[in-house]
């Protein structure tokens, strides 16, 4: 495979895994599927943590950080006891 196809696909494959955090996020269905709600929540986001280097915005990404790694730990339990993956 050439090289540009395989960082193409790579990419592609990096970009569903994003859209399906969103969807485990549940922000799908809380936002009715609206894509502006979700790019603005997400600009907001990323202006909060541009706005400043300081610790507010470090706490933030520490904080859904840790969010984020229970959320996968559960999963992950949730699979180990059902023998499955009949997660969203």
């Amino acid at each position: 495979m050439r090289d540009w196809a395989k960082a193409r696909r790579e990419r592609t494959h990096h970009l569903i895994e994003l859209g399906g955090l969103v969807q485990k996020a549940g922000l799908v269905d809380l936002t009715d599927d609206d894509r502006a709600t979700l790019l603005g929540a997400f600009l907001d986001i990323a202006g909060q943590l541009r706005e400043g280097r300081n610790t507010a915005s470090g706490d933030l990404k520490t904080r859904w950080r840790r969010a984020g790694l229970n959320a996968f730990d559960r999963d992950q339990e949730h699979d180990r006891t059902t023998g499955g993956n009949d997660h969203d």
